[in-house]
């Protein structure tokens, strides 16, 4: 629960550092907004890039766990590759 906490904060972070990036970018023309838009646009990399190294390593680590379409996919292999486990 706490990953998912952490995912959904970081996503939150993401969107308002694209918001902030926008108003600088908007607000006015000059050297010095455009050292903001680009602070902020770093900024969001740098979180992207967080984010996927911490969902990376908590798939890896199992704290998550797939869902959906892709897990019902792997599901139906792990069962075709190995029989004798079936139910």
């Amino acid at each position: 629960m706490i990953i998912k906490n952490l995912i959904i904060i970081a996503f939150l972070l993401i969107i308002a550092s694209l918001g902030s990036a926008l108003f600088y970018m908007v607000k006015n023309k000059g050297q010095q907004q455009s050292e903001k838009t680009a602070k902020a646009l770093t900024f969001r990399i740098g979180l992207s890039l967080s984010l996927f190294i911490l969902i990376f390593i908590a798939y890896a680590t199992g704290f998550i766990k797939p869902q959906g379409i892709g897990a019902k996919i792997q599901q139906q292999r792990n069962l075709k590759a190995s029989p004798s486990l079936a139910p």
